[in-house]
């Protein structure tokens, strides 16, 4: 099995450059081990369900420690068999270019 989500968050109440509350989330995911890519509008992770959602509530959790409202998005993907799609997704579509 395989999740694979493109995952945002931040603050809105920490004024116009919140790159270091994105940092925070960011090394998070980097430091739960998941396979990650961080993009300019967020972050793709792959994984089991259970895992890649863990990974999103400590980001979340981390954030409320010191942010009063948080803007988060979660899309996602499933795939009952398949793994590395967070690269191969990318591989199949530059292939056919």
């Amino acid at each position: 099995m395989s999740v694979l989500v493109n995952f945002a968050i931040f603050p809105l109440d920490k004024g116009e450059s919140v790159s270091q509350y994105v940092a925070r989330a960011v090394k998070i995911i980097k430091d739960s081990g998941l396979p990650c890519n961080l993009g300019p509008m967020g972050t793709s992770i792959e994984g089991e369900w259970d895992e890649v959602m863990m990974a999103v509530t400590r980001c979340f959790e981390a954030l409320t420690k010191d942010c009063d409202r948080i803007y988060f998005t979660i899309a996602g993907d499933y795939r009952k068999k398949g793994k590395d799609r967070i690269t191969a997704k990318v591989e199949s579509v530059e292939g056919k270019l």
